[in-house]
């Protein structure tokens, strides 16, 4: 099986499968929401590991400072700060596992299918004529694990449609490739 790293831009998708993003019989038909078929980078996982583990200890720190402000009683500090550690040390192990698990990405010839989430799940579907940019972003813990985000803008109430935890160079390829089918497919994208 091929990571999502060794994955170029022929293995990007391109192939229209009538009988999945269709409606049979109906060639015009825009494509349908269903379920993305290429996982994120494994290495995705290390670095939502990193992050949650930050945000974990932020707020583990300013409850110590709030407690400390306060001056409860020993008890009711050392239960609270307790709490508070044991909730962020089960969000740091449960949710990059999870999100890693539910991410999900496609590009066909007709559109870009995500999901993703971890307590909550977002499908999205993004047709190729409505794309209007497509950019790639990597934040500082994404270059440490070499790892970026690909952001494709739509005339959509929705938003952007972002696909996390890719491979740099995956992502720079899925830039490339979006783009060139953005500029071949007809529609205003508006």
């Amino acid at each position: 099986m091929t990571s999502a790293g060794d994955r170029r831009p022929s293995d990007l998708g391109g192939r229209r499968d009538p009988g999945e993003t269709r409606e049979p019989g109906d060639p015009g038909a825009a494509p349908r929401l269903r379920p993305p078929r290429h996982q994120v980078d494994r290495r995705a996982i290390g670095q939502w590991t990193v992050h949650a583990a930050l945000t974990a200890l932020a707020v583990v720190v300013a409850l110590m400072v709030v407690v400390g402000l306060v001056a409860p009683g020993p008890g009711w500090a050392a239960a609270t700060l307790g709490a508070a550690a044991a909730a962020g040390v089960a969000y740091v192990v449960a949710m990059p596992r999870i999100r890693y698990r539910v991410h999900r990405w496609e590009v066909t010839d007709d559109a870009v299918y995500t999901k993703a989430g971890w307590l909550t799940h977002e499908w999205r579907v993004a047709p190729l004529s409505r794309v209007q940019t497509v950019d790639a972003r990597r934040g500082p813990l994404q270059q440490a694990f070499g790892l970026s985000s690909v952001r494709i803008t739509t005339a959509s109430a929705a938003g952007a449609v972002t696909i996390d935890g890719l491979d740099r160079a995956l992502a720079a390829d899925l830039v490339e490739t979006l783009t060139a089918r953005t500029h071949a497919t007809p529609g205003d994208a508006t």
